[in-house]
């Protein structure tokens, strides 16, 4: 499942390819057909993230204040792709199924693309199961197997966004809320570190990563921490969740842990202390890194840095 700086970098994407602009929405495969019509020949307003749900805002053309809200959580399946014509500057894809980096310089189309009378850039044919198309000036936009795409009133996606935890890449976000709940829990701070009601964004690498690095056994209950501990691991994951934005690939590891190699090339085989290096020695002890499912995830650690 893409975590939360992924979701950051589509807005922010979204925003650099569509803002502005009059979007074509549809619904190729059908089951968003009415969710599409409402936001046809609207005008994308603005994109935002907040954990892993995507806010897209859309204005009536005729009045800025007419506002609808795309919100969207892509889940474990879920993917946005981009392609259009040699003017537009887009990622080829985020989410899953995950490609190797995401590239953003340049176009990301691959062959010519079409253009009708108007200057106006025709898409390719859908491939797949499109839940939702975009279409703009230059380029288009296609939403597959999302677990949530539903279009909401201002009002509808203020009480959702209520329900979740502050966002470490909110950086006006508050991270009481998140050491109060976290602070009074007798689930593991693992566990703790998952739920989007209590911190917004985290998944199973930064969870793993962030523990690890302030050396916190992962088992340990919430209560069991000190308001210090809890606000360091706020602190990491702030920081490691912008290199994420950052770079679009999620790096850990300090440089000295990986000596001649860049924060560019760190990633797959440099790039993490724990997560998918069960079996192999921790870089800090040598202590072997353990693997477990814990709530149904893959859980990572050190025994010997994390006790």
């Amino acid at each position: 499942m893409p975590e939360g700086h992924s979701i950051h970098r589509l807005a922010r994407q979204l925003d650099d390819v569509f803002a502005g602009q009059s979007l074509r929405v549809s619904s190729p495969q059908g089951r968003f057909a009415q969710g599409a019509a409402q936001l046809d020949g609207r005008v994308l307003t603005g994109s935002r993230a907040h954990g892993k749900h995507l806010f897209m805002s859309f204005a009536a053309p005729s009045d800025a204040a007419d506002l609808l809200i795309l919100r969207s959580h892509l889940g474990i399946y879920g993917a946005w792709s981009f392609a259009g014509d040699e003017t537009f500057q887009a990622a080829s894809s985020i989410g899953a199924p995950r490609k190797v980096g995401e590239q953003e310089a340049g176009s990301s189309a691959e062959t010519s693309v079409q253009h009708d009378d108007a200057g106006l850039v025709v898409p390719d044919a859908p491939v797949g199961a499109v839940r939702a198309r975009l279409v703009g000036e230059h380029g288009w936009a296609d939403l597959r197997g999302p677990a949530l795409c539903t279009v909401e009133t201002p009002e509808e996606a203020v009480v959702a966004e209520a329900k979740l935890g502050p966002d470490p890449l909110d950086p006006e976000a508050d991270p009481e809320p998140f050491i109060a709940k976290a602070g009074k829990s007798k689930r593991p701070i693992a566990v703790l570190l998952m739920e989007q009601n209590v911190v917004a964004g985290i998944g199973n690498i930064f969870r793993a990563e962030s523990l690890f690095r302030r050396g916190v056994d992962p088992f340990l209950p919430g209560a069991s921490l000190s308001r210090e501990d809890l606000l360091g691991l706020w602190d990491e994951n702030v920081a490691l969740m912008n290199i994420g934005a950052r770079v679009g690939r999620i790096i850990t590891t300090d440089p000295v842990d990986r000596p001649g190699i860049s924060e560019a090339e760190a990633w797959p085989h440099h790039g993490n202390y724990v997560y998918h290096r069960h079996g192999q020695p921790c870089l800090h002890c040598g202590t072997t890194i353990l693997r477990q499912d814990l709530n149904g995830r893959a859980l990572y650690w050190c025994p010997e840095c994390q006790k």
